[in-house]
């Protein structure tokens, strides 16, 4: 029998965390909730499968939290928020989040965006494990790979990246000189249609800000002007 997922809910309102815990229990879920960001990196294991954070909290903020998180785990984290502002994603996605989900929200949506992060996690830890020999590391120019940990070297520097930068980073190096649209990028990363707003150009921008890339002369992913992004 598959064990259950294990999702931890943080947020510093008590009802709201009951209201998501129940939602989330009902469809199958085991919950594990956090009344502030600090409490929320100090439940924060390995055998937990999905973070949802709210933003605002005291204490420690879901977006520190979520970057302490990030330091040991690699799980998705969607954060919850009152703000839609593209400044206010790209510090949720520079937070280390793999979603990100503007209140007020509907039961079906949260639930969708959940099931869809855990779907892609899921799949993505089988398709490793089910790697043949040899297929561990991929090398671009002077980035390591490591496929098992989902971890990026440069040089001898590790790159702590996201789980979804480090999905659209491997995308563009396994299938280099390959032209990915955004559209194409949505659907290969999310396994959905695309939603139309500027997430893959946040998560572009945050990958070379971490790779120390030149994005007006980028040495590791290219842009094709008017058609997308790639890897030469």
């Amino acid at each position: 029998m598959d064990r259950k997922a294990k999702i931890l809910v943080a947020d510093d309102e008590k009802e709201i965390r009951q209201v998501l815990g129940m939602i989330l229990a009902e469809e199958g879920y085991e919950v594990v909730t956090a009344g502030d960001g600090q409490e929320a990196a100090r439940l924060a294991s390995g055998d937990i499968d999905l973070y949802i954070l709210d933003v605002n909290m005291p204490q420690m903020s879901g977006f520190a939290a979520g970057m302490e998180i990030r330091k040991s785990y690699y799980a998705p984290i969607m954060f919850l928020t009152a703000y839609s502002g593209e400044a206010d994603k790209k510090m949720g996605f520079e937070a280390g989040a793999d979603d990100y989900l503007v209140k007020p929200f509907s039961n079906g949506e949260l639930l969708l965006r959940v099931k869809a992060l855990l779907r892609r996690s899921g799949e993505y830890a089988r398709m490793q494990r089910q790697s043949p020999a040899g297929e561990e590391e991929l090398v671009y120019k002077d980035l390591r790979l490591d496929t098992d940990r989902q971890s990026v070297w440069k040089g001898e520097e590790l790159i702590v990246l996201t789980y979804t930068e480090y999905r659209i980073l491997e995308l563009l190096i396994r299938h280099r000189k390959k032209i990915y649209s955004l559209d194409n990028i949505y659907q290969s990363v999310w396994e959905d249609e695309a939603v139309g707003d500027t997430t893959i150009m946040v998560h572009i921008k945050n990958i070379r800000k971490k790779l120390g890339d030149d994005s007006r002369n980028p040495r590791y992913i290219k842009t094709a002007w008017g058609k997308g992004y790639y890897a030469d």
